[in-house]
């Protein structure tokens, strides 16, 4: 049976951690970025931008409600903020989802490399104690 050498052991080591680290890195890249997809252009700030545009339509609704929406059959004003009140219940609809998805992909941490990192410490530091 022959015996590895000093630097032999030391050369393996530094290269099975070298690649561990690389691996790990991997793995943080590619976990930010899929909770990148949720924050970024993703779903949830295309729902927050929908909200905003009913917002702003339910604005334009209130004023052309009072002219012209359902003017025969309430008083124009009421029937105008009935009608803004719907799209605004659809806005805050909206918002609420936007949110949900934006709070899914924050923060953008690499929550699996980090505890992949912790298992690799505690690993190599009972070893090192035997």
């Amino acid at each position: 049976m022959s015996e590895t050498s000093t630097s032999e052991l030391v050369r393996d080591v530094t290269r099975q951690t070298s690649r561990l680290v690389r691996e790990e890195i991997r793995l943080a890249v590619a976990e930010i970025s899929e909770k990148g997809k949720h924050v970024g252009i993703g779903i949830g700030v295309g729902l927050v931008g929908a909200a905003g545009v009913l917002a702003w339509f339910g604005v334009g609704t209130v004023v052309a409600g009072l002219v012209l929406l359902l003017a025969l059959v309430l008083p124009a004003w009421a029937a105008a903020f009935v009608v803004a009140a719907v799209v605004f219940a659809i806005a805050g609809v909206l918002v609420v989802l936007g949110r949900k998805q934006v709070a899914e992909g924050t923060p953008p941490l690499p929550e699996e490399a980090i505890e992949g990192v912790k298992r690799d410490i505690t690993t190599v530091s009972e070893r090192t104690h035997r």
